[in-house]
């Protein structure tokens, strides 16, 4: 077997839901978010801050673990993942119209109203299957 003809992508689209579950479509076309995934180098650098940061907590509590506020974990979850989407696709963030890129992506993983979407991205980041073959994710 030629294994490389299992080699994943190294971004995905990734269908997004609603709250209910249900897949999200604007006019007929799907609603996603396109993400660099665990075989990219953009995920890896990503692997390297959150490190990073463990350690520095670590070092600044004396080896102690410590957990940081809740409010710099969402703000750290909302950076990283704006730090590994590339696009969206038939979404529109009307509270951040006027920002771009990953401003626009880090304004929307910080709404808490739509903290699904974050779960959402989260979990198919885990799943390497969801990054094979056409890179795209119903």
């Amino acid at each position: 077997m030629d294994i490389t003809t299992q080699s994943v992508s190294d971004t995905a689209a990734i269908h997004i839901k609603g709250p209910d579950g249900n897949y999200l479509y604007d006019d007929g076309k799907p609603v996603r978010i396109i993400v660099h995934g665990p075989a990219s180098s953009v995920f890896a650098e990503l692997e390297d801050r959150q490190a990073n940061r463990a350690v520095k907590r670590l070092n600044d509590n004396d080896g102690r673990p410590n957990v940081a506020p809740i409010a710099q974990r969402e703000a750290e979850v909302a950076d990283d993942l704006a730090s590994i989407t590339v696009a969206f696709e038939n979404l529109d963030y009307p509270p951040a119209a006027e920002k771009h890129g990953k401003d626009l992506f880090r304004a929307l993983y910080a709404d808490k109203k739509l903290g699904f979407i974050g779960v959402q991205i989260q979990k198919a980041l885990r799943d390497w299957g969801n990054f094979k073959g056409a890179s795209t994710v119903s």
